[in-house]
């Protein structure tokens, strides 16, 4: 029977009772669904499952992002892989996926709403893992927000960009990145979102303006939007906002892009074996109004 334990933090939950090898009840996926608009970010223990499962839990949720480059995903194409193991002198995987706090894919017009990655491969180094990600609350960071803050960024819009996060990637130290061609630069267009958005689950207001991506507050001049993005991302950011995942091998991670950014900790060596299977959900599914009534109301 599934169960639900929160961590105690400011995000985060512990999901018991669930098998991910066989199909997910409608029960079940409701309960899941209301958790993570509640909790943020849900990890279930202890699985063992395949690619396949990986893909077939994802689905349910919405459609599945490719990648931009057509490289590094398993056989089942709709899953990537995340890894620092190289193989016959190639890698396996993309080595340095999410290690800066952002959101994935508000970059795109529709926008994210779930990661759900598989723990293969967890590096460890005196009994300890490595490799945590780190999450921040946006509903709370908006919810704190001042007044003034929030009347003033009502209606607003930020412009998203996937280039910018991908060039500051490129400029880290060993960085195998090449820069995007044009081809995949039109592929990833840039995608202007609201800054202050009503989260889908929760109905409760978010800060949806991640370092990663937003470039510029589109109707401020390019200083005042400057200013307001480093206050924004200063106050999203403080510690008070966050909490550490530590992964565990079989531990499936889901978490909600709307309502949280994550940061991908590189504390481990190349010698330190990572390996993660990705799935990366579009929010097209959760936003529509049929679906909501379906699953949030049956919940």
């Amino acid at each position: 029977m599934l169960s639900i334990e929160p961590t105690g933090a400011v995000l985060g939950a512990t999901v018991h009772g669930l098998n991910l090898a066989r199909p997910l009840g409608d029960a079940d996926f409701a309960a899941l669904l209301q958790a993570l608009g509640e909790h943020g970010v849900l990890r279930i223990p202890g699985q063992e499952i395949e690619a396949r499962h990986l893909r077939d839990v994802s689905l349910r949720l919405g459609s599945i992002q490719a990648s931009v480059t057509g490289r590094f995903h398993h056989e089942v194409p709709e899953v990537g892989i995340l890894s620092n193991v190289v193989e016959n002198g190639e890698p396996i995987g993309i080595a340095d996926a999410g290690q800066d706090w952002h959101t994935d894919m508000s970059y795109t017009a529709t926008k994210g709403f779930v990661n759900v990655l598989y723990a293969v491969k967890v590096p460890m180094r005196d009994g300890r893992p490595l490799g945590d990600t780190l999450f921040a609350n946006m509903h709370q960071a908006y919810e704190d927000l001042p007044a003034g803050v929030k009347q003033r960024l009502a209606g607003m819009t930020a412009r998203h960009d996937f280039n910018v996060f991908w060039e500051r990637m490129r400029t880290r130290s060993g960085s195998a990145r090449a820069p995007l061609t044009p081809e995949q630069r039109a592929k990833r267009p840039p995608a202007v979102h609201p800054v202050c958005m009503t989260h889908p689950i929760t109905g409760r207001k978010v800060l949806y303006c991640n370092p990663g991506y937003a470039e510029r507050i589109t109707e401020l001049d390019e200083a005042e939007s400057a200013r307001m993005l480093d206050f924004l991302f200063a106050h999203q950011l403080q510690p008070k906002y966050q909490w550490a995942h530590q992964w565990a091998v079989g531990d499936v991670l889901i978490w909600d892009h709307i309502g949280t950014l994550h940061n991908a900790i590189p504390d481990y060596r190349p010698d330190e074996a990572r390996l993660m299977l990705r799935c990366q959900v579009m929010a097209e599914r959760i936003f529509d109004p049929a679906f909501q009534r379906q699953w949030l109301q049956a919940a």
